[in-house]
């Protein structure tokens, strides 16, 4: 998969972060070398940090279910897989209610301490 994608990019594309966790292949120097060769980043969560890595596994989850496993993506630009998703993420991030905010969205949680106006 890693590959794949790796294919797909070229040299005027963002290069994107990498989020992963601690496991074996991660560490693995036939995906280091993957990594370091497309000239990405890596980037790993704390060790024994496994709240961040729940809220982010059930994030990630949530959104391939409904939005990148229903779409044809093969032939898909990263820019164009960007703007596909660049809705969603932003209601994600700003519009949808959250539990740990006293059932607030993001942005009036903030406005709810002052921070934005």
């Amino acid at each position: 998969m890693l590959d794949a994608a790796i294919e797909t990019m070229t040299e005027d594309d963002e290069k994107p972060i990498l989020p992963s966790d601690r496991g074996g292949h991660y560490r693995w120097s036939g995906w280091l070398s993957r990594v370091g060769n497309a000239r990405l980043t890596q980037s790993m969560l704390r060790k024994t940090c496994s709240p961040d890595n729940a809220a982010r596994e059930g994030f990630f989850g949530r959104l391939k279910t409904a939005v990148f496993y229903p779409g044809g993506w093969r032939s898909t630009t990263i820019a164009q897989f960007v703007e596909a998703m660049n809705p969603d993420l932003r209601w994600c991030n700003e519009k949808q209610i959250k539990g740990s905010l006293g059932y607030l969205s993001s942005i009036e949680y903030r406005e709810s301490l002052g921070l934005t106006t």
